[in-house]
């Protein structure tokens, strides 16, 4: 179990949709994200500790055993791929113009993401529950919701110590090792 440090650093990832538009503004689009980000967790090996999935963009924090640059490939790589098939098989064409651009050498036609992500490394708990905490206020601050735990697509029920029976995607906070007691680091 890593304790969080200089030594055992996790990252703070952020995506932000091509043209900050509005992807992710559907539930049956979220899922797709939360799916394909456990998809991504699972084939890159990595731990997922807190996240939220806003209209357009997504926030994340991981482990630091895989090199960030690797982490946002497989993230941003799967997301990708799932959502637009996702909407070429739901004929969103409109949707799917706005994400076109020419075709890039290896036959693509669609990004999903901006190309300035952000991944640094988090080297301190202090840090850590700071940027836990900015994750989960983000649905508030956008006035999507009122309160922290009305809104879905976040890890805020995990943290809170009650997750929903169907919550769309599951965090390995138990994974982490912390110097002081875990109930001080809770919201």
């Amino acid at each position: 179990m890593p304790t969080i440090s200089k030594d055992t650093p996790s990252l703070y990832l952020t995506a932000v949709a091509k043209d900050r538009l509005p992807v992710f503004r559907t539930d049956a689009i979220k899922i797709v994200a939360c799916n394909a980000l456990a998809e991504a967790r699972k084939s890159c090996r990595f731990q997922l500790y807190a996240y939220v999935i806003m209209p357009d963009h997504l926030h994340a924090i991981t482990d630091s055993v895989q090199k960030p640059s690797k982490v946002l490939r497989y993230i941003n790589g799967i997301i990708s791929r799932r959502v637009i098939d996702h909407l070429k098989e739901g004929g969103h064409n409109t949707s799917l113009q706005k994400l076109r651009h020419e075709t890039r050498e290896r036959g693509y036609q669609y990004s999903l993401w901006e190309h300035h992500n952000n991944a640094f490394l988090i080297t301190s708990e202090s840090m850590f529950m700071e940027k836990v905490n900015y994750i989960h206020q983000n649905p508030v601050k956008a006035g999507l919701v009122e309160r922290l735990e009305d809104y879905r697509w976040s890890s805020i029920r995990w943290w809170n110590g009650c997750p929903l029976e169907d919550e769309p995607l599951t965090v390995d906070i138990e994974e982490i090792s912390w110097r002081r007691g875990v109930a001080s680091k809770r919201h």
